[in-house]
C-alpha cells in the first residue's frame, strides 16, 4: 500500500473497528474527488468515521441533521440584512466545510436535497446570483436508513448519480463490538485522534490519483461494464457516463493505494458493484422477484470480456 495512504488507514482503523472495506471506499472517494453514501441502519459508526477522517487530516467535518422542515437556505446559507451599512450580507451554511456529513438525507424534502447538487458537482454554491467557492477538499458523506420509509424522501436518479460509491458498515462481529464498548468506557477514541496528514498532502495524493494511468482498453472494459446495465432485461434505468467517470476514476484510486503503476482492469470490475449498484433502477418485477442492482452488476461485469494485457 502507499505508505502516506497506509498511514490514514491505519489512523482509521484506530476507532473504527473490523471495517477495513469501509475505510478502504472512503479513501478511495476522498482520493478520487467523489462523495460517498452511507446505506446503513442508525448506531453502526457512520458519523465516527467521519469525525475520523476529518480527524486524520486536520479539516473540519460538520453534520446536517436532515429532517422534512429543513430548508435548502439552511444548507446553503443565505443572505442577510445588515442594518449599519443598509446592504445583505452572505452568511455561510455548514456546507462550507471540508467534509460534510450529511445525516439521513433521504428525510428531507426534493428541494432540500437538491440545494446540494450544485456543490456535489461544481464545488461551489449561487446564491442570489453570486457563486461561492467551496474548499478544494469538500466532500459529502450522506447516510441513509434502508429500512424506515415513513417521512422519508426516496433520492433522485440524478442525486444517486453524484455519488461515487454506495457502501454499509453493516454490524460488527461480536469481538469487535465488544472492542468499541471498552474503547468508549471512558470517552470517544476519535476525540483524541491525531492528524497523520495534511490538506497539501491530501492534495498531492488527489494529484498522483488524477495522474494515474489508465490504458485505452481499460478505460473501454470499463465503459462496456456501464453501457452492458442499460441493455439488461432487469434494469428499467442504467448507468449513466458520469458512472463511467466514476469507475474509472475509483480504479485510479484504488490502484494508487496499492502502490500500483498502472490501473489494472480487476480493480475495475472489483469496483462496479459499489460504483453503479446504487445508480441502477430495476424493473418492478425484477425487485418482486427479488433481484437486487448488485446481483445485476456482478453477472453483467462478468459477461464483459476482460482486456488481454500486451
Amino acid at each position: 500500500m502507499n505508505p502516506l495512504v497506509a498511514r490514514l488507514f491505519e489512523n482509521i482503523r484506530k476507532v473504527v473497528f473490523d471495517k477495513d472495506h469501509v475505510i478502504e471506499s472512503v479513501i478511495v472517494v476522498l482520493l478520487a474527488r467523489g462523495h460517498l453514501l452511507l446505506d446503513d441502519v442508525p448506531g453502526t459508526g457512520k458519523t465516527m468515521l467521519a469525525r475520523a477522517l476529518a480527524a486524520s487530516l486536520g479539516l473540519v467535518c460538520k453534520r446536517i441533521q436532515f429532517t422534512p422542515d429543513l430548508l435548502p437556505s439552511d444548507v446553503t446559507g443565505t443572505s442577510i440584512y445588515h442594518a449599519p451599512s443598509g446592504e445583505f450580507r452572505f452568511r455561510a451554511g455548514p456546507v462550507f466545510t471540508d467534509f460534510l456529513l450529511a445525516d439521513e438525507i433521504n428525510r428531507a424534502t426534493p428541494r432540500t436535497q437538491a440545494a446540494l447538487l450544485e456543490g456535489m458537482e461544481e464545488r461551489q454554491v449561487s446564491i442570489d446570483g453570486v457563486t461561492h467557492r467551496l474548499p478544494e477538499s469538500f466532500m459529502v458523506l450522506a447516510t441513509q436508513n434502508p429500512v424506515e420509509l415513513a417521512g422519508t424522501y426516496p433520492l433522485p436518479e440524478a442525486q444517486l448519480d453524484r455519488f461515487m460509491l454506495c457502501t454499509s458498515l453493516g454490524y460488527p462481529a461480536p469481538e469487535a463490538e465488544a472492542r468499541i464498548f471498552l474503547a468508549q468506557r471512558q470517552g470517544h477514541p476519535v476525540d483524541s485522534l491525531a492528524p497523520v496528514l495534511d490538506a497539501a498532502t491530501l492534495a498531492h495524493l488527489r494529484e498522483q490519483t488524477a495522474a494515474m494511468f489508465v490504458h485505452p482498453r481499460v478505460a473501454r472494459y470499463a465503459t462496456d461494464i456501464v453501457a452492458a446495465t442499460r441493455s439488461h432485461p432487469d434494469v428499467a434505468l442504467g448507468a449513466s457516463p458520469r458512472a463511467g467517470i466514476a469507475l474509472c476514476r475509483a480504479a485510479q484510486a484504488l490502484a494508487l493505494m496499492g502502490g500500483a503503476a498502472f490501473v489494472d482492469p480487476a480493480l475495475v470490475k472489483r469496483l462496479a458493484p459499489a460504483v453503479l449498484a446504487h445508480r441502477l433502477k430495476l424493473k418492478s418485477e425484477a425487485r418482486l422477484d427479488g433481484r437486487t442492482a448488485a446481483q445485476v452488476v456482478s453477472k453483467v461485469s462478468g459477461s464483459v470480456a476482460i482486456p488481454a494485457a500486451d
